[in-house]
């Protein structure tokens, strides 16, 4: 850890600026910082490990990055089997059929003039504008994860843990939602954030496909909920190279880590103690002082 790091994190704790931890200023670091280091509560996030995705319509062997999204399902069922998380989430494309991000839907509402792209060239994978207030930055997917459709099922050889609980993103037609956490216009949440606050989750564990769309988006707003946050690198299967590097820097420069699978447990079990995930819980404190 830098030393700028280490002096920022004794300015957090010492209240009273005196360049002495006190009793009371020790008793604060002890209640909300070193408990949450050694005895973490932790969550993994299973973002979109279906049918569509793995062997379907948006097969990601079909992407540029040409990556199998089977790879992944083994090591999370290892994780998922050996490895007791205190909340398990699994998140599920689920989309009407007039969606607005499938392709064969273009007709269906009006570009507005700023877009790059015309409906008579737009392509599979182009980036769009439509009109609205403000105008909406979409990119075409093929039709994928329709709702109550053998695409929109979880993968039948992903481990199911009992007691897990479900999070469907992108129900509505008129906007996307990459994240687990949001859709992309930041509109309406899906509860995910609320539902790991009510079991007091400190550590999110991030995995599935695709690594730089919709896991990245989860880790992004994972961290920027306050979340300690892991990125599965072994567990996450993507689109495009360079994305998937930027997906992980992005991570990385919001006090994230990425790790596989196998320093996982160690971690869940407080044995494994990451200064950047210190650093991170530090920096939450400060905003809550702030705030406070």
């Amino acid at each position: 850890m830098p030393e700028s790091h280490l002096q920022d994190i004794f300015k957090i704790f010492d209240n009273n600026s005196d360049d002495q931890i006190d009793k009371e200023e020790f008793t604060y670091c002890w209640n909300n910082w070193i408990k949450t280091i050694v005895r973490p509560i932790s969550a993994i996030l299973v973002i979109d490990v279906q049918n569509d995705f793995i062997c379907g319509a948006l097969d990601i062997r079909n992407c540029p990055a040409k990556h199998n999204g089977e790879d992944i399902i083994q090591p999370i069922n290892n994780i998922l089997e050996k490895i007791e998380f205190d909340a398990v989430f699994y998140s599920l494309d689920w989309h009407p059929s007039d969606h607005v991000s499938f392709l064969d839907n273009i007709n269906l509402r009006k570009l507005h003039e700023s877009s790059p792209v015309s409906v008579d060239n737009v392509q599979l994978y182009d980036t769009v504008v439509f009109e609205g207030d403000p105008p909406m930055t979409q990119r075409l997917w093929p039709r994928h994860c329709v709702q109550n459709t053998w695409g929109s099922e979880l993968h039948k050889d992903l481990k199911m843990v009992d007691n897990a609980v479900k999070i469907y993103k992108g129900t509505n037609p008129e906007v996307d939602s990459y994240s687990a956490f949001w859709d992309n216009s930041k509109l309406t949440d899906t509860k995910l954030d609320a539902q790991l606050k009510l079991r007091n989750i400190s550590d999110v564990y991030v995995c599935g496909v695709a690594y730089d769309v919709c896991v990245g988006a989860t880790a992004v707003d994972a961290i920027s909920s306050g979340f300690r946050t892991i990125l599965l690198d072994d567990c996450c299967r993507g689109v495009d190279l360079l994305d998937i590097e930027k997906t992980k820097n992005t991570v990385i420069k919001n006090h994230g880590i990425v790790v596989n699978s196998d320093r996982v447990k160690n971690m869940v079990e407080g044995n494994d103690r990451r200064p950047e995930l210190g650093y991170k819980l530090a920096l939450n404190l400060k905003e809550k002082q702030k705030s406070s």
